[in-house]
């Protein structure tokens, strides 16, 4: 254990440092590779978009975790990381928060360590924590056995997870979590803001306004994604049609399912 001298800020990833789900930015790219099929990319699209609208209960979250692990399923995870760094530029680069890029380099700039925590798994998260410049990343782990994911996760970034990896590296580096700072926009991340001394909510969700008022942590609002690096327009157009598309499909398709009895809980 270090002397507690150090600190560092917290940063979760999706709808806080950038204005899109990294999971879902990389989709395209993953069916053009021939990973992802429509089903799979409807399947994950709507686990991700219940989640999103629907809050933060242990059904919902199980059926977001549940669908990412059958769709990687023997998917060459060699592969997957080639894709994911040769496409973060283009795809994550446009959709960055100017704010809160403003906010990481202000903490480095005062010393602090900079720390993304994302439940993504780290082969996303990675490049992405290196785009920013972050100091290290906590991630959710997917198994991989003789190159290939076997479906298993290993460990699940969300919610009381996140905390508790927050403190274990707390542990490891000295970090004195008094005096660190956390950020995020959903109330599944209350554990991460509880466990240091400066807590902030990041564009919050409605339970999440609620909560950052009661415990007096600060309310943010980031409005500009920028570019850090020269991107096309058009590009980032595409992927927010897809996106789009990809959810209203999903609705349609899902409900389908649904309706004969395979998506009960």
């Amino acid at each position: 254990m270090g002397d507690q001298s150090r600190t560092a800020a917290f940063f979760d990833l999706d709808k806080t440092i950038i204005a899109t789900s990294s999971a879902i930015a990389f989709s395209h790219e993953l069916h053009v590779e021939g990973l992802l099929t429509r089903v799979d990319t409807l399947r994950t699209a709507y686990a991700q978009f219940l989640f999103t609208i629907g809050g933060a209960d242990a059904r919902q979250t199980a059926r977001l975790r549940d669908a990412i692990a059958e769709t990687i399923t023997g998917w060459e995870a060699a592969k997957v990381q080639r894709i994911v760094e040769e496409t973060v530029d283009q795809l994550i680069d446009p959709v960055v928060y100017e704010e809160a890029l403003r906010l990481i380099q202000r903490h480095k700039a005062n010393g602090r360590d900079v720390i993304i925590v994302s439940a993504s798994g780290a082969e996303i998260v990675r490049p992405i924590a290196r785009l920013l410049g972050a100091t290290s990343f906590i991630a959710s782990e997917m198994e991989v056995v003789d190159g290939k994911y076997t479906g298993q996760i290993g460990f699940y970034a969300f919610g009381p997870q996140k905390a508790k990896a927050i403190r274990r590296l707390a542990e490891e580096k000295g970090y004195d979590l008094r005096r660190c700072y956390a950020y995020s926009d959903s109330i599944t991340d209350a554990p991460m803001l509880n466990a240091v001394g400066f807590g902030y909510a990041v564009n919050p969700d409605r339970a999440m306004k609620r909560a950052a008022t009661e415990r007096g942590w600060g309310i943010l609002e980031f409005e500009k994604p920028v570019v850090l690096r020269k991107a096309s327009n058009r590009r980032l157009a595409v992927i927010a049609g897809i996106s789009i598309a990809v959810i209203g499909l999903a609705w349609i398709s899902m409900s389908r399912r649904r309706s004969r009895g395979r998506w009960g809980a």
